[in-house]
């Protein structure tokens, strides 16, 4: 069976050469030549099957022979809104399996109790295409850089909002509220705030709720930040 190589190109239907960094690969790595078949990801929902058209040291140029749009395989837009961890490793982490699971959007929090405040954004975006080609996902998420907690809720948009915490109280399961959406609900946007280790502040929770977020729980462990963060992509993405 022939070997797909996958290569991401942003308006990959615009243009005809790879990106530096991929260009390297294909011809450092792969050393591929002109007449080889490639496969271009535009991270907007489109692959492209082409053929390399020119292999010198430094450029890689390409046709396109047939455009591929692929069905967004979950349904509305999904957003996780999380602080990032102390051990930047763990978000890493997330940012990875999010991306081969899908995901639209991740925003970067900063609360009351987080011990992180700053990202390497370029950094991120690595991981997310390197996982977009991996699980040949045709959707780059949005990387948003750190956001004020307060600043973001108050401006959140999203037609379904909720916050994870785990302090005593009233809180609804997140599946639940999901799978009992009503059919036409389920494709609208939602987001999931999820905390720093030391969970939200008190006020940052009634903040939340005051501007329309529902109190939910993601089960009954008690969950790292980077792990509650995946299970509710997850359950987003089978909802």
């Amino acid at each position: 069976m022939k070997e797909e190589r996958y290569f991401y190109v942003p308006q990959a239907g615009q243009r005809d050469i790879l990106p530096d960094d991929e260009a390297q690969h294909a011809l450092k790595v792969l050393r591929l030549k002109e007449g080889a078949e490639i496969f271009l990801m535009d991270g907007d929902g489109t692959f492209f099957r082409a053929e390399v058209t020119l292999a010198t040291n430094h450029v890689c140029q390409y046709h396109i022979i047939e455009t591929l749009p692929q069905q967004r395989p979950w349904r509305g837009s999904i957003t996780i809104a999380m602080a990032p961890t102390k051990m930047m490793e763990r978000t890493e982490w997330f940012v990875e399996k999010a991306t081969e699971i899908g995901v639209d959007e991740i925003v970067f929090l900063d609360c009351r109790f987080s011990e992180r405040r700053q990202i390497k954004i370029p950094r991120i975006e690595k991981i997310c295409i390197a996982a977009m080609k991996q699980s040949r996902k045709a959707w780059m998420p949005r990387i948003t850089d750190m956001q004020d907690f307060d600043t973001f809720v108050k401006d959140a948009h999203h037609a379904h909002r909720y916050i994870a915490h785990c302090y005593d109280g009233e809180r609804h399961d997140l599946f639940h509220q999901l799978a009992s959406l009503p059919d036409a609900e389920k494709d609208k946007d939602v987001v999931v705030l999820i905390g720093p280790e030391g969970d939200f502040s008190i006020d940052e929770v009634k903040t939340a709720m005051q501007n329309e977020f529902i109190p939910v729980t993601l089960g009954n462990s008690r969950l790292r930040t980077e792990t509650a963060a995946l299970v509710a992509t997850h359950m987003f993405s089978i909802r």
